[in-house]
This record gives structure tokens, sequence and C-alpha cells, in this order.
């Protein structure tokens, strides 16, 4: 019998990260299989719910996924784990509408998950109750289980805030966290730090289970988790995997890390075998029949990216050649010319004549939608495909022409004046962040131009 639970909060830094990342890695410890999983579009907290399980963990978006591919994703892989452990994302009522359309608590009832809160108690204790209370009365639909308690400054306070939340809800307090002398997740410019960047990861993850493990509950938080009910033959099933024909490089570096879990295995069920790359370290690129570069953080590790100059070159050597390259966000600003930080210009492959900056505040944050109104190496024409934005990048200068850009935005800012999409060859890079579960056309074109391509150098038939 699987069982799950969704961690939510009332807010973002209420410290449901903290929980739902503590007691994925504390119920590990203990031997239990757990399948993470993480509401929204956010790449980060994905990668920590990862490393604390051990095992990929899986993105459900209600905007960028439809109900049935959310659950299609989420049954598939929770079959045969013990436990389910999803992160909610800001309040667990906070949607795109005043209805909370796409919160986390549509989710929960989209899954059948109840609900464990986590609530920060700083400067507070009685109200605690009261805030825990309207999180149930706003929707009874709601199945909410326990509490959490975090921030917690005192025994005393703890005692104060557990018996008035259990007194006036009737709900159980099933850990309370105290407050910590530093973060557990380490910050910086952008939010918490990924994890392929700080070295101190192994060690933050040791902290986390020593404190879940004395300060949560782990037995009845156990107890009040649902069973998920895994019907067979149904949308259970992934789709047949292709026999792996095609080498599909990808940068996974410090610098690349964005990249959703349900994304690389589309790739290898439609017939890719994945070739990891080291942007930083690489001499060249490997023999490929296609690249893959995802977003992240390039102005983390500038210097690295433009001293490997041989790298570099054979990106942009591969790109005239005709390589099919896909490149989102982080891999679009590296193949632009270059990237300004701090006074500093560092060369990157110089695929499209831009030089990108950075500013301190994002320029694009959110959901969007693009359709596709040119021709590309991947998307059809009339196509309107979901997406997710997330830069804090500015052009600094671009010779082109914002009408020969392929996709309108529907939705969302784009590269340029409400348009998206640079192409050369077979590239097309641009700002958007896409979910294979939510859009499958981008796997299915990326895969037929990778096919069309090796075959036709090869000569063979497909």
């Amino acid at each position: 019998m699987t069982k799950g639970i969704i961690v939510a909060g009332l807010s973002g830094g209420s410290g449901k990260s903290v929980v739902a990342v503590g007691l994925t890695a504390a119920l590990v410890r203990q031997g239990k299989s757990v399948v993470p999983f993480k509401k929204g579009p956010d790449y980060i907290d994905a990668g920590w719910m990862k490393l604390a399980a051990g095992r990929n963990c899986y993105n459900l978006d209600p905007f960028l996924m439809s109900t049935e591919s959310m659950q299609a994703s989420f049954l598939s892989h929770a079959e045969g784990a013990d436990l389910v452990v999803l992160e909610g994302n800001r309040g667990l009522y906070d949607g795109v509408n005043v209805e909370g359309g796409y919160s986390t608590a549509e989710l929960s009832l989209t899954l059948k998950l109840p609900v464990l809160l986590v609530v920060n108690c700083t400067k507070t204790t009685r109200t605690v109750a009261a805030m825990v209370l309207g999180c149930m009365k706003l929707d009874e639909r709601i199945d909410i289980r326990g509490v959490v308690l975090n921030q917690i400054g005192t025994k005393r306070h703890q005692a104060l805030v557990t018996q008035a939340v259990e007194k006036y809800t009737g709900l159980p307090v099933l850990g309370a966290l105290p407050r910590m002398k530093r973060d557990i997740f380490p910050m910086r410019h952008l939010g918490v730090t990924p994890i392929q960047e700080y070295e101190g990861s192994e060690e933050a993850m040791q902290l986390l289970v020593e404190t879940a493990t004395e300060h949560l509950d782990l037995e009845r938080i156990q107890d009040i988790m649902a069973p998920i009910v895994l019907k067979k033959n149904t949308l259970l099933r992934q789709a047949e995997k292709s026999k792996k024909n095609l080498r599909v490089g990808v940068f996974m570096d410090a610098a690349f890390q964005f990249y959703y879990s349900d994304n690389l295995e589309a790739l290898e069920n439609a017939g890719a075998e994945l070739i990891g790359i080291d942007a930083m370290e690489a001499e060249e690129l490997p023999e490929l029949d296609g690249l893959y570069i995802g977003g992240g953080f390039p102005e983390t590790s500038p210097r690295e990216l433009a001293a490997n100059t041989s790298f570099r070159h054979s990106v942009k050597k591969a790109a005239e050649n005709g390589l099919p390259i896909y490149a989102e966000c982080g891999g679009l600003i590296y193949l632009g010319e270059s990237v300004e930080l701090d006074g500093v210009v560092y060369p990157l492959a110089g695929v499209f004549p831009i030089r990108f900056g950075m500013s301190t505040k994002p320029q694009a944050h959110g959901y969007s939608i693009f359709e596709v109104e040119k021709d590309n190496p991947f998307y059809e024409k009339g196509m309107e495909i979901k997406g997710h934005e997330f830069r804090y990048s500015t052009i600094l200068e671009w010779t082109g022409n914002s009408e020969e850009l392929v996709l309108k935005m529907k939705r969302g800012v784009g590269f340029s004046r409400g348009r998206e999409g640079l192409t050369m060859n077979n590239v097309l890079a641009l700002y958007t962040h896409v979910h294979a579960m939510g859009s499958p056309e981008w796997v299915a074109g990326f895969i037929k131009c990778c096919r069309k391509m090796k075959f036709a150098s090869t000569g063979a038939i497909q």
C-alpha cells in the first residue's frame, strides 16, 4: 500500500521546504522508499527533494499540465513506493485568481491527498490556531490532517501554540521546529542555492535529517498519510520505451541544472540515450544527434564557461553544421555572444549575436503561453504551448528583428516585444521553459528533427 501527503504552508517562507525535505530524508534513512514530488514549476526545491529521496523528484503543475497528465505522472511514479511526499508552493490557497485556481489546495483535491500544514509561529501564539482554523473553514473539502509548527522560540512558546491549535481546531500538532541559528538552505542573490552549486549539500541534508528526526513525529505523520489507489491498465502505464538509437547531449553541471525529470525521461522513452556534458570541463562536444541545453545560472560561473574556449567553439560549429539544439533560458544565454557582469564581458558560444547583462530584479517571472507562428526546427505552426519564465537577464545589444522571432507570446514577456524563439539552422533558443507532460509536442518535434538529421547523414532508412 502506497501512502502519501502534501506538505503545505500558509505562505512562501513558512518552512514547508525544510519540513518536506527533512521529512523525506528522515523517512528514507528509516528504510522507506519515498517518491518526492514538487508542486509548481520550481527546479531548485525539486533538486533538494531529489537529494533527500535519492531518486528523481517530479514536478506537478496544474497550469502546465492537464489533470489527466498530472494524474498519470503522479500515479505511475508513485507505483511501488512505500510513501509519497509532495511539497506544495506558496500558501495553501494561493493561485492565479481569487478562486485559488492552480493552487496547492486544488492539487490536493485532484490527487485526493491530505495536507500537513506548516505554520511560521514567529511572534505569535494563540493566533496560530485562528490561522489554521481559517484554512480548515475556507474550503472544507481540503483534508488537513495535521500541523507542524515552525520558528518556535521556547518550550513555553511551543506548549502555548500546541494547546491552542489542538483545542480550537481539533488537529494534532505533529512537530515543532525551533528557530535555527542559520538557514539550513543556503541563500544567494536569486534565492535558495541549487544543490549542484552548494558544496555543503550533504552536511545540510544531514542537519535536516537530524532536525526532522528530533522535532517531527515521523510515526504519526505516516499514520495520517492517505492510501493512493493505483488503478492498473488506465493512465498508469508509461509509454513503451523506444530503442535508444539517438545520442542526445544534455548540459549537466553547476551552471545548467534546470531540467524536469519528466522531460529527461520523455526523451529516453522516445529513443534518446542521454549524454551528460559539463560545459566548463569538456574539451568539445562528443558525437551527438541532438543537444538539449536547459536553464540554470550561467551568470554564477561565467569565468569558467568563457575560459573553455575549445568547447564554446565546438558548440558554435555544431550549430552551424545543423545539429538539432534546443536551448531554454540559461541555454539561450550560453548561445549568445557574451554576458556582462560587473563591467566584465565574458565571451560565450556566439551562435546568436546577443550581448546579455544581468539585473537585480526579475525581468520575467511566471506562467507563459506562446503560439507558433513561423517555421522552426521543432514546433509545427499553429501550436499553442504553455510554459514558465524565470529570468534576471537583460538584452544589452541585439541586431536582430523582433518580427523574425518564430513564437508569439500570448501570455508572458518572451525575448523581445512580445515575441520569442531565435532560430538558426536546427537551433531553437527561447526563454520559456516547457514541461514534457504538458507539452508532448516538444519531445516529438525534437526527436523527429534528431532522427531526420541522423538518418540524412548516414543514408540509413528510419
